[in-house]
């Protein structure tokens, strides 16, 4: 039996290297350079994919307060854990945040202090919160769908790593893709200005679309099982 400790220190460890990956793609390659979007995509996928390999037995592999929000509304998670996976999610997604930074500034490459954070200049807020809700409410409904055959155990990480590439390569140009509060807290607090003043955004939206693909996945259960 893993004990909560051991859960949530890994739901923390896995969020921190999402957050410095994914962003640090972002931070090192940039989104607008020749083959950057792509990069970026399959630096968060890529990150999915290690780090369910790494902690997919000890905490499920959320990383994402969205994710565990869906397992909690879909009763796999209790309210106790649900609340301890998203403290050490945020913690994690601020300490991946805080190791770009430094190393981002040590190494010159810090120039705009934006740390990969999300935004809404593109598509405006309700343009960001649209977005947002239906790139989560994907990413979410793969994600309980392929977790809950236990026949796909082994490709589950791969098929959620792939998921979280290609909403990313739609999002990225949008909103720089959120689909995780705990990916958007740890930049946004540290860039500040815009990013801090729309952070509500991507901490609504992510849920509000993992909600709705818990209700969705709930119903598809229900009409499979009347079969």
């Amino acid at each position: 039996m893993v004990s909560n400790v051991k859960k949530y220190c890994a739901e923390a460890i896995g969020t921190a290297v999402l957050v410095f990956m994914g962003c640090g793609a972002a931070v090192f390659l940039g989104a607008d350079a020749s083959g950057g979007h792509l990069a970026v995509a399959l630096a968060f996928g890529l990150s999915i994919v290690a780090m369910a390999y790494v902690i997919g037995s000890i905490s499920g592999c959320h990383i994402n307060p969205a994710v565990s929000l869906a397992m909690f509304m879909d009763k796999r998670l209790s309210l106790k854990d649900f609340i301890g996976y998203v403290v050490a999610q945020i913690v994690g997604g601020v300490v991946g945040a805080a190791l770009l930074k430094w190393i981002a500034w040590f190494a010159g490459f810090d120039k705009t202090g934006a740390l990969g954070s999300n935004g809404v200049s593109v598509v405006g807020v309700g343009g960001a919160l649209v977005v947002e809700i239906v790139l989560t409410f994907i990413f979410v409904l793969v994600i309980l769908a392929v977790t809950s055959d236990p026949a796909k155990g082994g490709l589950a990480g791969i098929v959620i790593g792939l998921t979280l590439t290609f909403v990313h390569i739609v999002g990225i140009p949008l909103t720089g893709t959120s689909v995780n509060p705990a990916r958007s807290i740890g930049p946004a607090l540290f860039a500040g200005g815009d990013a801090l003043k729309s952070l509500w955004v991507f901490i609504l939206a992510p849920l509000v679309g993992a909600a709705i693909a818990a209700i969705v996945w709930a119903a598809f259960r229900e009409r499979r099982a009347a079969r």
